[in-house]
């Protein structure tokens, strides 16, 4: 496994990361699949306050705290659950942020969390009063660092702006390429780490049937998916293909996979276990589809 440090921190996480949205609520079967992404180099996990009301960053925290030194733990907060436990709502406020730590810091048995994200945002939140909250998180050591997850440049703009974010987790793949028009650039100039999502499309880029994704057509997702194929034959599988195609990008630091089975873990691992996709396979890979832009949000 490599590692790649996290924009202006001092967090070195490997290049694959795990995801635990995608986890079942079957506990002996996370705890496998963590233990063997330990085993096999991967060192930061990725989750979230509302993951499963909560219970995700509770099985996370209980199957890591035998190793809690050798890991790097990053959740989430913003997304405050309603009282009736019927979905929830944006809340970016200072006392909130504040308020959830605790709770975040409680569920993973833990005294600090190591990146701690804004899960969300819009431009016309309170930003600097949510910048402050994550500031006084920092100097009383209950966080490492802090970034936000969102795909918003509007949003990403400003807080690399007014604050001292270290990562913006975002969705990119092959099929969304979005964040190459203006996000990725501008983070790597600002020496801002990301964490990326989705690098296979919800399966589509490692061999689910064709269908419409985004505002690409079915054909158009066809015609890339075929370049995959093409540049995978009987090199890679076009998942390993897939992941490569978004580290390959000079702006990101991890790609943050989310897995329900050993399978489909060691396939993604497999990646390292092939050469590096060439230029040569880049470019096709990227004649094959035209990139989307952004519309809203701009």
């Amino acid at each position: 496994m490599k590692y790649r440090q996290l924009g202006n921190s001092e967090l070195k996480i490997s290049e694959i990361s795990f995801g635990c949205m995608s986890l079942k609520d079957n506990s002996n079967t996370n705890r496998n699949l963590i233990q063997i992404a330990i085993d096999k180099g991967i060192n930061y996990f990725d989750t979230a306050d509302i993951y499963q009301n909560g219970q995700n960053e509770i099985m996370l925290g209980q199957a890591v705290k035998a190793v809690r030194d050798k890991v790097v733990l990053g959740t989430k907060v913003g997304n405050q659950p309603r009282q009736d436990g019927k979905g929830w709502d944006w809340n970016p406020s200072k006392k909130y942020i504040i308020q959830s730590v605790e709770k975040s810091l409680s569920r993973l048995q833990t005294d600090y969390i190591d990146l701690y994200q804004l899960h969300g945002g819009t431009i016309d939140d309170p930003m600097d009063e949510t910048i402050d909250a994550f500031e006084i998180l920092k100097k009383e050591g209950k966080i490492r660092y802090y970034g936000i997850s969102s795909i918003r440049p509007n949003v990403i703009r400003e807080f690399i702006k007014r604050s001292n974010i270290s990562s913006v987790m975002m969705q990119y793949s092959l099929l969304d390429r979005r964040p190459e028009e203006s996000c990725l650039e501008l983070l790597k100039n600002n020496n801002i780490g990301v964490l990326t999502r989705g690098a296979i499309a919800k399966g589509l880029l490692a061999g689910k049937p064709e269908t419409d994704y985004l505002n690409y057509s079915k054909s158009e997702v066809s015609k890339t998916l075929h370049t995959v194929k093409a540049i995978s034959a009987k090199q890679r599988t076009m998942c390993q293909t897939s992941i490569g195609f978004v580290l390959a990008q000079p702006a990101v630091t991890s790609s943050v996979m989310g897995v329900r089975t050993e399978e489909q873990f060691l396939e993604c691992l497999g990646t390292f276990n092939n050469k590096l996709l060439s230029d040569i396979e880049l470019k096709l890979l990227r004649q094959s589809n035209t990139p989307d832009v952004y519309i809203k949000h701009r």
